[in-house]
């Protein structure tokens, strides 16, 4: 651990960083994070950022959204038919009313 890491470690502790719990990536040295920069104090890297798309078709996910949807509404229908307690039964019936709602709003 270097001299200069450990101060500017402790410079960054005095502003307002936060010790991690995960270790470096690279040396499973300390590090320190401040404003989404992290700082190893023992060997000074930073791990490498990573361009994540994050452009989703919104059409698609309404079509997996609905389709999740029509799913629990078809676990919930069998679970009724099956279903001799009166109070669960009327458990189910609401949650099937909210899903039939959610799916009515997506299409």
């Amino acid at each position: 651990m270097s001299n200069d890491l450990t101060k500017k470690a402790a410079e960054m502790l005095l502003q307002g960083a936060t010790l991690l719990s995960e270790p470096c990536p690279y040396c499973k040295g300390v590090r320190v994070m401040k404003e989404g920069q992290a700082l190893c104090v023992s060997c000074g890297r930073q791990p490498e950022k990573k361009e994540i798309s994050k452009e989703i078709d919104p059409k698609d996910s309404k079509i997996s959204i609905k389709k999740t949807l029509e799913q629990k509404l078809d676990i919930l229908t069998k679970e009724l038919e099956s279903e001799k307690d009166h109070e669960k039964q009327q458990k189910i019936l609401k949650s099937i009313n909210s899903l039939l709602e959610a799916i009515e709003k997506l299409s």
